[in-house]
């Protein structure tokens, strides 16, 4: 068995199990923690969690935040002159591409389709690298959560500590990590 499907089955026992209602924001997401060489892998297989997760009852959506940066600079007034002076493009996309992040699941989280059984899936989050925190972005989401946040996270999980990419210091959260580690 793939550690894609190893994962996708601890996911399937964690989301089919009754989910407890007076949780925290940051208590309902769950982060899938795979290694950062199967991204691909995982973006092929979303929808086996998708499949899963409406197996189990839930609703099923989506953020996409692999083009999240490059959508962004394109909407830029001011991208020309980013690109001809780069360094003065970090004070902007520290607080304007963040605030892109957060305003995105915002919507999603406040859509319609929205409630207390319904899974927000956000996957491509390695295209935040370099550019903002995760924790950040998913920290100002917190409150607005009323269901499950599922974080498709190419990293590491050890001992409360996320590292997305294995590359920058880890931060610990809240979150649920599914690891597919699961008795072993």
């Amino acid at each position: 068995m793939s550690r894609i499907d190893e994962l996708a089955e601890q996911y399937e026992r964690h989301i089919a199990a009754p989910w407890q209602r007076n949780l925290a924001g940051a208590q309902r997401i769950i982060f899938v923690v795979y290694p950062k060489e199967d991204e691909r892998r995982m973006q092929m297989k979303l929808k086996e969690f998708e499949h899963r997760t409406k197996g189990a009852g839930h609703g099923w959506r989506e953020v996409d935040l692999t083009n999240e940066f490059a959508e962004w600079m394109a909407a830029e007034e001011y991208r020309e002159e980013y690109f001809r002076h780069p360094e003065e493009l970090v004070h902007t996309y520290d607080r304007g591409f963040k605030t892109a992040c957060v305003d995105r699941l915002r919507q999603a989280l406040t859509d319609e389709a929205s409630n207390d059984d319904s899974v927000l899936a956000v996957h491509g989050v390695a295209g935040l690298y370099g550019f903002t925190f995760l924790h950040e972005v998913m920290k100002a989401v917190e409150p607005l959560i009323c269901g499950r946040v599922v974080v498709f996270f190419p990293g590491t999980y050890d001992q409360n500590t996320y590292r997305l990419l294995d590359a920058r210091d880890g931060w610990n959260y809240m979150a649920t990590p599914i690891t597919g580690l699961a008795g072993k």
